[in-house]
């Protein structure tokens, strides 16, 4: 392929179908509505799983870079009870398969692979036609217009390239996390860091859909993630620029849980984040439709359970290596990127498999008590 492939989304999806292009000669341009790369923060941790975001990573030849961006020790894992009660906890020996990094250090790292100027900043999509040759134009917001020979819709999940495809939306699941950032926690925060331990802490109760789960991030940053299964309703009557107000509205639904576990609430040294949980319809398919294809949360977004980014990339993967093998036939080789994506995304992970990844061989009957209960 001589022309560029356009792609819509500069996310770790896109950027790692850029990466694995340009390892086998082929041009593309990423065109992103961010105005710089450093425009906002770019979300918390990641675990990058062996069979399949390594495998991405792989494809890109980035595993050197991928294990010089590693936070040692975050593969730790501790699983309480509401009253702070250990149930499950696992130490990082550094043979997980499951190692975690900063989205924002993998996001550079794809973006210093890459030749000077892939990436187009400040290209926010205005819209998105397919014209009478069967080529598509893209316009954006600052006046600028593409014609791309081969579009790639990475913009994740209010995708403007999605309705070339699919008059699919997402739709609210029912469930919001609560996003809230303690700093400096070793000192400032002591009881919680102390809680939260070296890694990743999951808090569960009996009650499905609640939940207070925490990461410890470069230094010693705590994010906690606080899952709630409530209307959208319900979220619009809270004030979140009211900081204080909203952390002691939230905090209130956990009312008996361990104090240690509602202060990843309570002491949070910001407002509240409130990330309502969408998804596409489960099984998503569309007509294949010449020239235009999609990749990550754009094409199949689900609830968060950990795959998310290692599935873009790997989307972005396996269509940057469909491309190469078949650089005479650009529309068998998007048929059969998409006909393998839709069996990837439609093939449940096992749940032992799940467990195991993620526990080990050794858990205890009361965890597995919590997860059947959540179900």
């Amino acid at each position: 392929m001589n022309t560029p492939v356009t792609i819509i989304g500069a996310g770790l999806g896109g950027l790692t179908l850029a990466r694995v292009l340009h390892v086998h000669g082929i041009p593309s341009e990423v065109y992103e509505a961010e105005a710089s790369p450093t425009a906002r923060l770019q979300g918390g941790m990641l675990d990058i799983h062996d069979y399949n975001g390594q495998l991405a990573l792989a494809a890109a030849g980035l595993m050197d870079e991928f294990r010089g961006i590693v936070l040692e020790g975050r593969q730790a894992l501790r699983v309480l009870n509401v009253d702070g009660t250990v149930l499950f906890e696992r130490e990082d020996d550094g043979t997980g398969g499951r190692p975690e990094a900063q989205r924002g250090d993998l996001r550079k790292m794809l973006l210093d692979s890459l030749p000077e100027g892939t990436v187009r900043w400040g290209h926010k999509v205005a819209g998105v036609r397919t014209l009478d040759d069967g080529r598509h134009e893209v316009t954006f917001e600052n006046g600028t217009l593409v014609v791309a020979g081969l579009l790639v819709g990475a913009d994740g999940a209010w995708s403007r390239v999605r309705p070339l495809l699919t008059g699919a939306v997402p739709e609210y699941s029912g469930t919001s996390i609560v996003e809230t950032y303690l700093y400096d926690a070793d000192t400032r925060h002591a009881a919680v860091a102390e809680t939260v331990g070296g890694g990743s802490m999951f808090g569960n109760g009996s009650t499905p859909g609640m939940g207070i789960n925490a990461h410890r991030e470069t230094g010693d940053t705590l994010h906690a993630y606080v899952e709630l299964v409530r209307p959208l309703e319900w979220f619009d009557a809270i004030d979140f620029s009211d900081a204080e107000a909203a952390k002691a509205r939230i905090a209130a639904e956990f009312e008996g849980w361990s104090p240690e576990l509602t202060a990843l609430i309570t002491d949070s040294d910001i407002a509240p984040i409130h990330r309502p949980a969408y998804a596409l319809p489960s099984g998503l398919r569309w007509d294949r439709v010449p020239g235009v294809t999609l990749l990550g949360d754009a094409a199949h977004l689900a609830l968060a359970n950990g795959e998310g980014a290692n599935l873009a990339m790997l989307d972005g993967a396996e269509l940057g290596k469909a491309l190469a093998a078949r650089p005479g036939d650009v529309e068998a080789a998007l048929g059969e990127y998409e006909q393998a994506m839709y069996v990837r995304c439609e093939t449940p992970i096992e749940e032992d498999f799940l467990l195991e990844s993620i526990f080990g061989d050794e858990i205890p009957q009361q965890l597995l008590d919590i997860f059947e209960r959540r179900d």
